[in-house]
């Protein structure tokens, strides 16, 4: 009865660090850049796009595809850079905690 006890506590526990994670999840932004800098995006922790910058030399008419190619390469950096970002502080949270690998927690 005790073990269950202490694991519930722990669920308690880990569920407080959860919600704080999220609340700090929620104030990451990344940045991400194609095209040597001409392109860049930047998404908040909730994959929220919060800004979108493009050098005007983009604003072409006949390169409109390499304008739109740019801003989903920078899209994409970005993202990868604000789920390195969660993945490493879900590693902290969960150190020494026996999760599965390839378990998603609740983000």
């Amino acid at each position: 009865m005790k073990d269950l006890m202490g694991l519930m506590g722990k669920a308690k526990e880990m569920q407080a660090k959860f919600e704080a994670m999220q609340q700090e999840v929620a104030s990451i932004e990344a940045t991400g850049q194609a095209g040597g800098g001409m392109v860049s995006v930047t998404l908040s922790g909730k994959m929220e796009m919060k800004a979108l910058k493009i050098d005007p030399s983009l604003f072409k008419e006949d390169e409109v595809e390499i304008l739109e190619d740019l801003i989903l390469a920078a899209h994409n950096d970005a993202k990868a850079k604000v789920e390195a970002v969660l993945q490493e502080k879900t590693r902290e949270m969960t150190a020494g905690l026996p999760i599965p690998p390839g378990m998603k927690l609740p983000f």
